[in-house]
């Protein structure tokens, strides 16, 4: 398996050099000829039409991760959304890299925390879930675990379901933790797509 980069605007991308050693930077037209099934493959967001590129490289087979100077939910949806499997910071440390590059290649998906929430309830919207207080899934937890949850799948991250529901994060973890036993899930992406009716493998860097 190999590792390559894509980048249109510039010869170097920090700390992936220290994060994989043997991978190759090349062009969007590179990458075509040497790309086989299995590989992984980083493309910077500055890469002329990007999502296209994404989308091309990931029906080919390639673990396909998006790595952007400015993160955002948008984009990171954006990138998800054209089958990417991970979005990163590009000044992520190495060992973070690693890392989301060890769950892509075992078919996870892998989003900063900071991102998480904001990316669930798009996830949530997209595949046409509605969160409804009395829907069967919900009847097995507690009023307050059931708030805890339509919060989430609001995209409110833990911060602000607290705020909301006048508890402590702490709390809202305590919360999250008992509704995923309850509904036998992992993290907030499979809580999704449990409730919206779809199943995968999400690496959620935490709840």
């Amino acid at each position: 398996m190999a590792i390559y980069f894509i980048s249109q605007g510039r010869d170097e991308i920090p700390r992936w050099r220290e994060a994989f050693a043997d991978a190759r930077l090349l062009s969007p037209r590179e990458v075509g000829a040497r790309m086989v099934p299995g590989d992984g493959v980083w493309v910077m967001d500055d890469t002329q039409d990007w999502p296209t590129l994404v989308a091309d490289l990931q029906r080919r087979g390639a673990a396909v991760g998006v790595m952007s100077y400015s993160p955002s939910a948008a984009e990171a949806f954006r990138a998800l959304e054209n089958g990417a499997r991970a979005y990163v910071h590009a000044l992520s440390p190495p060992e973070l890299l690693r890392q989301a590059q060890l769950v892509i290649l075992n078919q996870g998906i892998w989003v900063p925390p900071e991102l998480m929430a904001r990316v669930v309830g798009g996830t949530f919207r997209a595949l046409g879930g509605q969160a409804q207080p009395q829907a069967e899934e919900l009847q097995a937890l507690t009023e307050r675990e059931r708030a805890v949850t339509l919060a989430v799948l609001e995209g409110q991250s833990n911060k602000e379901v607290a705020r909301t529901l006048g508890i402590t994060e702490r709390t809202v973890k305590a919360h999250l933790g008992a509704v995923f036993s309850k509904l036998g899930v992992r993290d907030r992406m499979q809580l999704v797509l449990r409730l919206a009716g779809q199943h995968t493998a999400i690496a959620d860097p935490g709840q």
